[in-house]
């Protein structure tokens, strides 16, 4: 169980928090995850020399690169504040800090806690907390459960788009995130339903006609076009068909012809097929991730 009372007290003194006061576990923690870098905000100035009122750049200060431009009101929540409320709770927790990274020059920044398993016959589901921030307005601080399928590592991101913890960059940032610590119990309560649900998905057969719709949504294909006609398919999705065809089919092979199967050949699909290069960025932020998550939300409603 959390200890909300003490968590919120630790937000409370992390306020006035600077990186030269850090605890070795923490920049430990920041090293590992290439997140040892803050960000600062300058004034934007145009070639003219004219300074755009409102506005400020929001640059890495280690690369200099420009992340993004918001407006003056935007407040940049820093890679060390993060890791110093997760590593927070995860002393109140007991869930350990996983992982971390960034994506694309650091637009976007995410830490993991390891929270539960899920056994299905010989598979394991992995769980996670994942705390994601960004640095160009895309995404607020936000917390949700994720997992990974052990045997094919297939990655699911469950629901931190919906989540109510959802937290503004604004210069009282800092005093709501006391939210977070009320709402972290929230998310694991969240996880257990996920798992609930894969379960029954795994102990529930399906037909053509919902693998045409699944199929369908994954790929954007309108109802009326018949997915065995080639001639009506243009030869890109053709490609995307047969590559995700070969994923479902190992899926089913292994997981059996239930829901949980047919799942597993999309997450396959988006983890490993969708591009050539590591695509969780997509499914966490893309449209096939939201198309992923709508899925799964139907397919549970049928069990």
């Amino acid at each position: 169980m959390f200890d909300t009372e003490n968590c919120i007290t630790f937000v409370e003194q992390i306020t006035t928090s600077t990186m030269s006061n850090q605890d070795s576990r923490v920049v430990e923690i920041l090293n590992k995850a290439n997140l040892n870098w803050n960000v600062k905000t300058e004034k934007v100035t145009t070639e003219s020399g004219i300074t755009l009122d409102g506005y400020s750049a929001l640059v890495r200060e280690d690369t200099n690169v420009p992340l993004s431009v918001r407006s003056e009101s935007y407040y940049p929540y820093q890679n060390y504040e993060l890791v110093e409320l997760l590593d927070r709770v995860s002393g109140l927790t007991g869930l350990s800090i996983h992982k971390g990274g960034f994506f694309g020059e650091g637009q976007k920044v995410f830490i993991q806690l390891k929270s539960n398993n899920l056994r299905i016959g010989n598979d394991r589901v992995e769980g996670y907390l994942t705390g994601i921030n960004s640095f160009d307005g895309t995404t607020s601080l936000a917390f949700g459960p994720s997992n990974i399928t052990i045997s094919c590592q297939n990655k699911f991101f469950a629901a931190f788009r919906e989540m109510q913890s959802k937290v503004r960059h604004t210069k009282n940032m800092v005093v709501k995130i006391d939210e977070i610590c009320k709402r972290l119990e929230g998310v694991l309560d969240e996880e257990k339903i996920v798992f609930d649900n894969i379960l029954k998905l795994s102990e529930t057969r399906f037909d053509d006609i919902i693998k045409d719709k699944v199929t369908r949504e994954l790929f954007g294909i309108n109802k009326d076009v018949d997915l065995k006609d080639m001639e009506a398919i243009s030869g890109v999705t053709r490609n995307k068909l047969s590559r995700f065809y070969v994923d479902l089919n190992g899926e089913l092979q292994g997981k059996g012809d239930n829901l949980w199967g047919l799942f597993s050949g999309i997450t396959k699909y988006t983890t490993h097929s969708l591009t050539k290069n590591d695509n969780t960025e997509a499914k966490m932020f893309g449209v096939y991730g939201k198309r992923e998550l709508s899925i799964f939300n139907k397919l549970t409603e049928l069990v």
